[in-house]
């Protein structure tokens, strides 16, 4: 029977003719009509298509436990049209499924193969996108390609056409809109778009408020819902109990008296795997075995005097599933010793799914003693000296084997004390919970036995009957039949292990043929097994038996079983009446069951249920609808001596009405009576008093809770529905995961999932509960097969059940946790979705069709007008937000210069041998140092050079393309003395010219410079073959080697008449991706060294320490110009250089006693991580070799980094600061006397290079928390650090002197309260001077740097720096008196995302998903039309690309109430950065629509 079994588990589901799958069928079919929904297949790198190891690919089955128990296990219905399948054949179908299920491309797409969407995409890649709207500042010169570059546009091209731009947009110009895009992602995007503008389920109308005015959906009633209008139900009384004259008293003495009566009469037979008895217990043998065991557990544990067991005490009972013999001698032996036994599973690992819990049970049930027979204790795990591990979570066990030989005999005179049955504890039966933890049921000696008569009259048990027991002997239906009520009867069980069945689905049958058995004790999978191999056996009669228990016949699908089953073996003597599915729960034991009747006429009950109606928990006989139909059979009337009745499910217990679904709760002593420990959870299970329609309660006795969701039909018929832990609501409405599965199964079940495994939970995600269907696949299904089905699944369970799936999860097969027979752990499965360990091998989210509580978009509000300015007061905030730093103060010698070049000059004469500049080296020790003269003589020739070499005008512009260093420094100042522009240009990278030189060359050539100077290296990679292949190396201007440098000095230093002509132009890219050089003035230039020599307060005593690129911004300002205009020594460390030394810069600060550092983010990143580890080795010591020397440092000093000098270690920075980084540097540091307050950030940008920067004295910079939500609304509300949704921001530094600053609307231009978040203008004298754009573009130019406000002070003309933020007033006081204004940064209005009426900042949404999972190393967003694009990247095994998909989707949701579109996981370092660490998103944005990014997975949400 291999072959029958193993063509079985391919085909675990079909041959419905029941309702179901032709339901799913008209659905799918229903869903076609509508027209096919275009859901865009997710791209897979290659490499995470094909998982080939032959392996994946086991022929069905052979694995251990597989399929079975637990809630969830395919039961769907079987067929009989699929012949076994070969070896070979198999074999040959896993090597063509590995080859056909991935594309060529490396990031393959199936996007061809699908139908409408295959043919959506075609077209999609072969038109162009449309344009969107205009775009922001400076014209972007920095495309992806290498063409980009058109200086001179033909008229009506992009830019020519447009109309004066808007400022604060995130749109780029080189693609996106103007410019084609790579076909295949963006036309997946696009179909996805159209895909999502279908219309959704129809709007909600009320919201809740969720404590601010964001305010989320909350479903309303829908007037036309059905609604109960039956009478109150009333409690339905079971039969009366009867007594029997020959009962016994208890089940001990039931034992002892079959045991000394009939002691050669068989108890238990019990089957090897090939189906022969391998051993008969008689009840004589069960007898005494059971004295032995119970002799041996109260008198040979421990000491005489100190008995390990006690009577009363909890014992483990561990036995395998093949062994029910040891364990009902075992189970009787703990009842004769008046001990309590707790039956377990075997433990197989130590990191069993489930296992823990069991652990954490037996722990709080006080268990030191567990029981098990000789082979399973041979069988557990061992350490290597023989013990038994501790299993995780478990209590420290004696293991006690307890068959005979290994126990004493017990003394002649020892005879266990028999009573009649009492409120002693018999048992304790575990019960696995929704959410995993596992509780012990308490059943009392009275409940045990009472039951054991209810089920002896319901069943019509007599003396000697045998019974085939299917079912885990250990607990539950099994336990009560096969174990207990069968010994109360002196019954003969026949017992088939799952081992048994597994090899022969048959067995049960044939053995009820052989012992022409009476009963029949499985489950619904079993007769799905036996129909399927039924085919091979001839001479089966089952004309014997007169009943058929279903266990789980209250599982709404059960009836499909029962009816095939029927169907077939009705030819082979199954009389219709035997089929008796019953109802249980390991709190209320058997709740009903259905009697085995003698007439075959009266047919069985059953109710077609609209499943619309029971969402609702209603019942309503369906009529016109048959698609979403519910089909129930009854499981039988009420258990005699039982009061039943049904309460709804939540809130108070009230009585339900006739025609509406709730809980059953029965009354009754045969159930069980609390959980073990738990006081509250057992008064609201087992002591439960439902109330009638005017709140009194119906019974003065206590009622249990069964867990299971039902009514009571015509003629006190029980009817299951579901049960309360598969209970999902959804919006509102009720749906039964068991039901969902079932649906789910009858879409092609045997084409596509492994086994019939599914599972289906669902979780919390902003305030409602959502859908989680997870699968395993079988393993020759192709990405195609998979895709299809997915879509498949969803419309048959939204045409069926009315609802969204949330996310459908496919697994590989044999993968999802199992319970110990085999079927899916639930919880465990639950709680790897959650954490991001599922490993599934296909993801389909969709949330754009379920989530439809969202807060309602906002609408704009028209701003505050003049007039409310004029009367004084602010509609809101107290005040208008405006601040300044100080005035610029006093003159001093040095500032009578208005030119730098004059200042180096008089330096030169009055402090010759002043040290300006001192440089290292990744060793620490010195490479170059420049005192004021050297550096003035070097100057003077390279401007002879300019001139001589070079042929310049005064005036023209010279590209200067040097590494960090002293050679800058000494090309600008030649170039000031020459007359020339000077403009700072970053050198390309010798790795990876083909990247960097592109961009070397666009600066030289848009900033029109006549010629570059550089070092001869540098010159020879400018002529270089690599060069030659990246740019046109023929179109350079002139190439001057400064290393060459003419002997004499120029005749005349130039000297400029007009201090507002040109000093240097400043070119950067700004975090969108925009080239933008701005033009700074002589004047500008002074103003902008004196404001910072003011704010540090600079002189030629001190000594700062710069670890900056020196390019752009304050990092060249620093770098080149302060010192020479303050006279301060600088020590100049080179980023590059902490690649090879990440502890130089701070070595550096510590050696030299430096008390003001400055530094960039990534510079500080670099030190968290290289150093992180290390503070206390570097606090102990410096080797004396390497540092003492080095750094002219006598020895003793050497003695470990410290950082207590510092007072202000500033990082100079564009954008909103880091506050996470600054504090673990802080923190990390403190250790070395880094104080904690010396870390603060600087803040410039394009028209003003800096604005704000912490200086020496003046109040520490502050942190507030703001509330997020209200941010995305343009409003600042302060609230408490930790409360919800809060945001920490850090003060940007103190305005510099001379500077300052208003808060603006981008919009209107209108001046804001300090409540309101707006754009950062700036009116200082340090202000660049304007664009220096080849197109000229006046609009813009004006726009950034002359603008006015549009009311109040309208006079002043200020230049925007295009960030967002707002001002606020602190308690602390500045060096004037005065209270200090605190500038925060909030971020760039470019990057801004508009979504949902709302401003989001990217960098916020980024943080939230970099939080979720430890794999995700950075995250990027941006927006494209109107989706949210989330790109991870991925610090782990391609494997758990996909498990971050529904964690990424499920926090956006969450914590921004967004939908994310895509999902894109990609490799380490794909996010590109910036030279300040800034990541440029627009550039990622163009590389992923021109698929450019190679992407480990791309997921489009629906």
């Amino acid at each position: 029977n291999q072959k029958g079994y193993h063509s079985l588990c391919v085909c675990v589901c079909v041959c419905v003719a029941d309702v179901h799958t032709e339901a799913v069928q008209a659905a799918l079919a229903k869903h076609k009509e509508r027209g096919k929904m275009a859901v865009p297949m997710p791209s897979k790198r290659r490499s995470l298509v094909v998982q080939t190891s032959m392996d994946a690919y086991t022929p069905p089955d052979t694995s251990s436990g597989s399929d079975g128990e637990g809630s969830m296990q395919g039961e769907g219905t079987p067929t009989s049209s699929q012949g076994s399948i070969n070896m070979e054949n198999w074999i040959s179908r896993a090597i063509h499924g590995s080859t056909s299920s991935s594309t060529t491309s490396s990031s393959s797409t199936q996007s061809g193969g699908s139908g409408a969407a295959g043919r959506l995409a075609d077209v999609m890649g072969q038109t162009h996108l449309g344009k969107s709207e205009n775009h922001s500042a400076p014209p972007d010169v920095t495309g992806y390609t290498s063409d980009s570059i058109q200086l001179e546009r033909p008229q009506g091209s992009t830019t020519a056409s447009r109309a004066a731009p808007k400022y604060g947009n995130a749109e780029l110009m080189e693609t996106g809109d103007g410019v084609p895009v790579g076909g295949r992602v963006s036309a997946k995007i696009q179909q996805l778009v159209n895909t999502l503008k279908r219309p959704k389920r129809p709007p909600l109308r009320e919201f809740f408020v969720d404590d601010f005015e964001e305010l989320l959906e909350v479903q309303q009633p829908d007037p036309n819902q059905p609604k109960a209008e039956g009478a109150q139900m009333l409690a339905m009384r079971g039969e009366q109990l009867g007594v029997v004259t020959n009962w016994p008293p208890s089940l001990e003495a039931a034992l002892q008296r079959w045991g000394t009566i009939s002691p050669k009469a068989p108890c238990l037979t019990t089957m090897d795997t090939n189906g022969k008895p391998l051993y008969i217990l008689t009840y004589g043998k069960l007898w005494t075995r059971s004295i032995k065991v119970a002799y041996n557990i109260l008198h040979k544990l421990g000491t005489k005097q100190e008995p390990m067991v006690r009577p009363g005490d909890r014992v483990a009972l561990v036995f395998p599933n093949n062994d029910p013999a040891a364990f009902m001698a075992a189970f009787y032996g703990c009842l004769l010793a008046e001990v309590v036994p707790v039956p377990i599973e075997v433990p197989l690992t130590r990191k069993d799914a489930g296992s823990q819990q069991i652990g954490f049970l037996l722990g709080s049930c006080g268990v030191t003693v567990a029981l098990t027979s000789d082979a399973c204790h041979k069988g557990l795990p061992k350490s290597p000296t023989g013990e038994i591990p501790q299993f995780k979570g478990w209590p420290k066990l004696l293991w006690f084997v307890t068959e005979s030989k290994h126990l004493s005999k017990p003394p002649r005179d020892w005879f266990p004390h028999i009573k009649d049955a009492n409120n002693d504890t018999a048992y304790i039966e575990y019960k696995t919970c929704k959410d995993g933890s596992v509780l012990g049921v308490t059943v009392m000696r009275i409940a045990l036995l009472t039951h054991c008569q209810a089920l002896t009259q319901s069943c019509g048990y007599t003396e000697a009957e045998t019974i085939v027991n299917v079912l885990d002997f250990k607990k539950d239906v099994g336990l009560w039949h096969g174990i207990l009520t069968s010994v109360m009867n002196m019954m003969h069980i026949i017992s088939i292990p799952y081992s048994l069945m597994k090899v022969n689905p048959l067995s049960w049958i044939q053995k009820v043929c052989q012992y022409k058995a009476k009963v029949a004790c499985v489950k619904s999978r079993d007769m799905h097994w036996a129909l399927v191999a039924h085919r091979d056996q001839r001479d089966i009669n089952l004309s014997s038996l007169r009943m058929l228990v279903v266990a789980d016949g209250s599982n709404p699908w059960s009836i499909s079983s029962c009816d095939a089953f029927l169907n077939v073996f009705q030819s082979k003597g199954l009389k219709p009446e035997v089929i008796c599915p019953c109802a249980s729960s390991p709190e209320a034991l058997t709740v009903a069951i259905r009697r085995p009747t003698e007439d075959s006429n009266q047919p069985p009950g059953r109710g077609v249920l609209s499943m619309q109606g029971l969402s609702h928990g209603v019942i309503r006989v369906d009529s016109e609808e048959k698609l979403s139909v519910l089909t129930l059979q009854d499981v039988g009337t009420v258990m005699p001596g039982s009061l039943m009745c049904v309460v709804k499910p939540d809130g108070v217990p009230q009585l339900c009405k006739t025609d509406e679904i709730g809980e059953l709760c029965v009354c009754s002593i045969a159930t069980g009576t609390s959980y073990y420990g738990l006081s509250g959870m057992t008064k609201n299970t087992f002591e439960v008093f439902p109330m009638n329609s005017v709140g009194a309660p119906i019974s003065e006795y206590p009622f249990t809770r069964t867990g299971l969701l039902g009514f009571v039909g015509p003629g006190g018929l029980c009817f299951i529905a579901g049960k309360m832990d598969g209970l999902m609501v959804v919006a509102g409405r009720r749906h039964n995961a068991d039901d969902i599965v079932a649906t789910a199964l009858a879409v092609e079940p045997m084409k596509f999932v492994y086994r019939g495994r599914i599972a289906v939970f669902s979780i919390t995600v902003l305030h409602d509960e959502r859908i989680v269907v997870v699968a395993e696949q079988r393993p020759d299904s192709t990405e195609e097969d998979s895709f299809q089905w997915m879509s498949r699944v969803l419309q048959a369970i939204d045409g069926i059940h009315q609802v969204g799936v949330y996310c459908l999860a496919l697994v590989p097969s044999n993968t999802l946790p199992k319970t110990p027979l085999g079927g899916i752990h639930l919880s465990e499965t639950k709680q790897l979705f959650l954490e991001g360990s599922l490993h599934p091998c296909n993801v389909l989210m969709c949330p754009h069709t379920c989530v439809t509580n969202l807060p309602k978009p906002r609408q704009k509000q028209p701003e505050i007008g003049p007039a409310s300015v004029m009367v004084g007061n602010l509609v809101s905030g107290k005040r208008i937000a405006q601040a300044s730093g100080r005035d610029l103060g006093q003159m001093e010698d040095n500032d009578q210069f208005l030119f730098l070049s004059e200042v180096l000059q008089w330096r030169a004469q009055t402090t010759p041998d002043h040290v300006l500049y001192t440089l290292l080296n990744s060793r620490g020790t010195i490479a170059h140092s420049l005192t004021c003269v050297q550096l003035h003589k070097r100057a003077e020739k390279i401007a002879t050079m300019l001139a001589e070499r070079g042929h310049l005008q005064d005036g023209e512009h010279v590209a200067l393309v040097y590494p960090p260093g002293i050679d800058l420094i000494a090309a600008f100042y030649g170039c000031l003395y020459a007359g020339c522009v000077p403009i700072t240009v970053r050198p390309p990278h010798p790795q990876n010219i083909a990247t960097t030189l592109p961009t070397v060359k666009m600066i030289v050539e848009v900033s029109r410079s006549a010629c570059v100077m550089t070092t001869a290296v540098i010159c020879k990679l400018l002529r270089s073959k690599e060069a030659s292949a990246a740019v046109d190396v023929r179109t350079w201007p002139p190439v001057l080697d400064t290393d060459d440098l003419p002997k004499k000095k120029p005749p005349l230093l130039y000297k400029p008449s007009n201090p507002d002509t040109l000093a240097y132009l400043d070119f950067s890219v700004s975090t969108t991706g925009m080239l933008a050089g701005v033009k700074m003035s002589h004047t500008a230039t002074s103003a902008f060294c004196r404001s910072i020599k003011l704010q540090c307060e600079l002189y030629p005593s001190r000594e700062v320490a710069i670890c900056l690129d020196p390019y752009c911004g304050l990092g060249f300002v620093l770098w080149c110009l302060c010192s020479v205009y303050s006279g301060h020594q600088s020590i100049l460390i080179p980023p590059s250089e902490l690649e090879v030394n990440p502890a130089l810069w701070l070595l550096a600060v510590s050696q030299y006693k430096v008390r003001d550092t400055f530094c960039s983010y990534s510079v500080m990143e670099l030190c968290t991580k290289g150093l992180g580890l290390q503070t206390e080795s570097l606090k102990v010591r410096i080797h004396p070799l390497t540092w003492c020397g080095l750094f002219r440092v006598p020895f003793r000093q050497s003695r470990g980094l410290d950082l207590s000098r510092v007072r202000t270690c500033v990082v100079v920075a564009e954008e909103r600061p880091r506050i996470a980084l600054t504090q673990s540097f802080s923190k990390l540091f403190k250790d070395l006397g880094l104080h904690p307050r010396a870390v603060s950030t600087s803040f410039g940008c394009r028209v003003n290079l800096a604005i704000c920067l912490q200086g020496t004295s003046g109040p520490d910079p502050t942190t507030v928390y703001v509330d997020m939500r209200a941010l995305r609304h343009d409003r600042v509300r302060l609230v408490e650090r930790g409360s919800p949704h809060s945001l920490p921001l850090m003060e940007s530094g103190k305005i510099l002197p001379g500077v300052r600053i208003i808060i603006a609307n981008p919009e209107t231009k209108g001046p804001l309260g300090d409540s309101h978040l707006g754009e950062i203008w700036v009116c200082s004298g340090h202000n660049a001077s304007g664009y220096f754009t080849v197109y000229g573009d006046e609009a813009l130019q004006s726009d950034h740097f002359n603008s006015r406000l549009s009311f109040g002070d309208t006079q002043t003309i200020w230049a925007r720096t295009g960030y967002l933020g707002f001002l606020r007033r602190t308690e602390l006081t500045d060096a004037s008196g005065e209270r200090h204004d605190a500038l925060y940064v909030v971020g760039a209005l470019d990057e801004a995302m508009e979504l949902r009426g709302m401003r989001y900042h990217p960098i916020d949404i980024e943080t939230s998903v970099i939080r979720t999972h430890k794999s995700i190393t950075e995250c990027a967003v941006f927006t494209w039309t109107n989706l949210l694009v989330v790109v991870v990247e991925l610090d782990g095994s391609e494997q758990e690309a996909l498990d971050l998909v529904p964690l990424v989707t499920n926090v956006v949701l969450e914590e921004h109430y967004l939908i994310v579109g895509v999902v894109v996981v990609v490799d380490i370092g794909v996010i590109p950065i910036n030279s300040r660490g800034e990541k440029q998103r627009m550039h990622l944005r163009d590389g992923f629509l021109a698929d450019q990014l190679d992407p480990i997975y791309v997921a489009y949400n629906m």
